[in-house]
């Protein structure tokens, strides 16, 4: 094979490896998941540090839906900011910086989430033409990392704003996963707020997302979110979110 063809190769090997890893995840298999996040962050190293950043951010957000804690998270996220500071993609970087704002307040660490999503805005208005990434995060995607880090070490009501904002522009049909995820934050956010009755509300909707989108995250975050709503399950709107989540998710 002429050596001119190699990069474009580990590309292909280090994409399949990526997407064959979140498959796993997505069935189940959590073991394949971590082999072949293994597998393409190894194939990764022979390409600009910004590709193996998207590598570890991928392998980060499937541990920390599949693994207790946040330690084995963060560590892959620290490794992705390292990667993501000298990769050559500005976006890339943001998206980085944003991930592991989410990691710091899902931990309780107020002072470093807030430091890391300055460090995002940051890099994200900076993002020029040429980037390699440039489609990778955007506003919107921030504002739902914001979001996620007001309700777990700020204001439920700044967080439910972040998210309406966000969910409002995340429109496009490849982004409808990430709607579904942060509409039921949302929903979260309402019942920190004291309004159960209308994170219900919210969370029909987002059972109509989750059937649709079929994703294994805003599954798992739609049923944190519904035992957060365990105090007023005897309530009728309570029972009739049951029923619609049995119906449609099995739960």
């Amino acid at each position: 094979m002429p050596v001119e063809q190699l990069p474009a190769l580990r590309q292909t090997a280090v994409a399949a490896a990526t997407l064959a890893g979140r498959l796993a995840f997505e069935t189940r298999d959590d073991a394949a998941s971590r082999a072949l996040y293994e597998e393409a962050t190894r194939e990764a190293e022979h390409l600009a540090l910004w590709r193996r950043a998207t590598v570890r951010m991928s392998h980060a957000l499937v541990t920390l839906y599949s693994t207790a804690g946040t330690g084995s998270a963060q560590r892959l996220v620290d490794a992705a900011v390292r990667d993501a500071q000298h990769g050559g993609s500005t976006a890339i970087r943001a998206r980085a910086h944003a991930l592991a704002a989410e990691i710091a307040a899902r931990a309780g660490q107020e002072r470093q989430s807030q430091d890391a999503l300055r460090l995002a805005w940051y890099d994200l208005d900076r993002v020029v033409d040429g980037d390699p990434a440039p489609t990778s995060f955007s506003a919107a995607h921030l504002r739902g990392f914001e979001g996620v880090c007001e309700l777990y070490v700020g204001s439920p009501s700044v967080a439910h704003d972040r998210f309406a904002r966000a969910a409002g522009a995340l429109s496009r049909p490849r982004e409808q996963v990430q709607r579904a995820i942060v509409m039921t934050d949302q929903a979260l956010a309402r019942v920190r707020m004291g309004e159960p009755e209308a994170a219900a509300d919210l969370l029909h909707e987002c059972v109509a997302a989750a059937t649709g989108t079929g994703g294994r995250v805003a599954v798992i975050r739609l049923r944190r979110a519904r035992r957060d709503l365990r105090p007023w399950r005897h309530e009728a709107w309570a029972a009739e979110l049951d029923d619609h989540l049995m119906d449609h998710l099995g739960n």
